[in-house]
């Protein structure tokens, strides 16, 4: 039987378009003070889709936030507690990258809270 190299099959194109939709998005840099424009494409975005295809990459752990709802009650989301550029390209690509067709990949990355 012939076993994949990578427990996740995820398309280094993707990964790819998705650091193009952070890139065109702009923002400020992240914690570590690197900015989208000073990351170095050809070896971040290789280690990205490595750890990912390997189920070896983990996002920032994210806090829980009450948002109020217009029909009453409460809602909840995640906010990230701290974030780097390497961070935002996962993030984009389970965002969907506001396309309406969400990546293969999209499932391969679980935002956690902290102590999960």
């Amino acid at each position: 039987m012939n076993q994949p190299s990578k427990p996740f099959n995820i398309d280094k194109r993707e990964v790819y378009e998705a650091y193009l939709q952070v890139r065109s998005n702009g923002g400020a840099a992240g914690v570590d003070g690197v900015t989208i424009e000073q990351f170095e494409l050809k070896s971040n975005l290789y280690k990205i889709w490595n750890r990912m295809s390997s189920g070896a990459y983990f996002p920032p752990p994210v806090r829980a936030v009450s948002i109020p709802k217009k029909s009453g009650g409460q809602g909840s989301s995640g906010c990230p507690l701290w974030q780097t550029a390497t961070d935002r390209v996962p993030g984009r690509g389970v965002a969907g990258g506001g396309s309406p067709r969400s990546p293969a990949w999209a499932g391969s990355v679980r935002w956690r809270l902290p102590g999960s």
